[in-house]
């Protein structure tokens, strides 16, 4: 019997809860929507409180509360996952309330909104080169932030995930036999991350691309292709002279030189 009457009793209480709700949502009380759902926002409640905002946020457009109200609405579609439409509403949030208490904070949401957004490598990263610009124009406008830091660090983490993207396009293109492809995605990605560390794998695949490129190539072709091997190579025994591949490198030298003898 006490077990039905707990049910009961919790039964009830989600009904009063549902219609306390309802009432405040069905009511034409702004004032009282507005009470209610800051009520909501700081329980947690975040999906309540977003429907209740969005009955009044046109009747706060412009006002003292309204700044607050907008900026809350924000959170409200971060802390339920919703990372686009957030960082949609905080670059709003900035661009109507540019000198508001929560301006410094909105900006870094912009950002942090676009992060969250952040794919896999192996998917585009559009939102990660937002992220990363909208890291640099919060560091810029916030220099003395304590925020800096932090940027800082996640700005590092997404260039790693777009330079491993870079790096794995060349792999891509070497394993299906592309090899011009590949030398060119790879000398690309070492023209962006110079300090990559996967620069030293990147130039010895491009000797064995060049290679490959070059025999594959018509016959007028190769010299001037198995030159650029050939040129690959010295730059990198000259860059890792006991380098990891340093053994496979010297075999290929040998290929090459052997190649262009027979073009001779």
């Amino acid at each position: 019997m006490r077990f039905f009457t707990y049910i009961l009793l919790i039964f009830s209480t989600l009904i009063a809860c549902k219609s306390s709700f309802e009432s405040v949502r069905t009511s034409s009380n702004s004032e009282l929507i507005l009470r209610e759902s800051i009520k909501y926002y700081d329980k947690g409640d975040f999906l309540k409180a977003q429907t209740l905002m969005e009955l009044i946020l046109n009747q706060y457009r412009g006002t003292r509360e309204g700044e607050e109200l907008f900026f809350k609405y924000a959170y409200t579609h971060y802390k339920l996952g919703s990372y686009a439409l957030a960082s949609t509403y905080f670059t709003n949030f900035s661009s109507t309330f540019p000198y508001s208490t929560f301006a410094e904070e909105a900006d870094y949401m912009i950002a942090y909104s676009y992060y969250q957004q952040s794919p896999s490598f192996r998917l585009d990263q559009t939102p990660s080169i937002e992220a990363i610009n909208a890291f640099q124009d919060f560091a810029n406008k916030f220099p003395d932030s304590d925020r800096i830091l932090q940027c800082n660090e996640l700005i590092d983490e997404l260039r790693s995930k777009l330079e491993l993207k870079a790096y794995n396009e060349g792999i891509l293109y070497f394993n299906l036999s592309k090899f011009n492809a590949c030398i060119t995605a790879f000398d690309n990605m070492l023209s962006q991350y110079p300090e990559s560390v996967h620069a030293e794998e990147a130039r010895y695949l491009m000797i064995k691309a060049q290679y490959e490129y070059a025999i594959n190539s018509i016959y007028d072709k190769r010299a001037k292709r198995l030159d650029e091997a050939m040129d690959r190579y010295q730059d990198y025994i000259n860059r890792y002279p006991n380098g990891h591949h340093i053994k496979e490198v010297k075999e290929l030298r040998k290929q090459i030189e052997t190649e262009s003898k027979n073009l001779s």
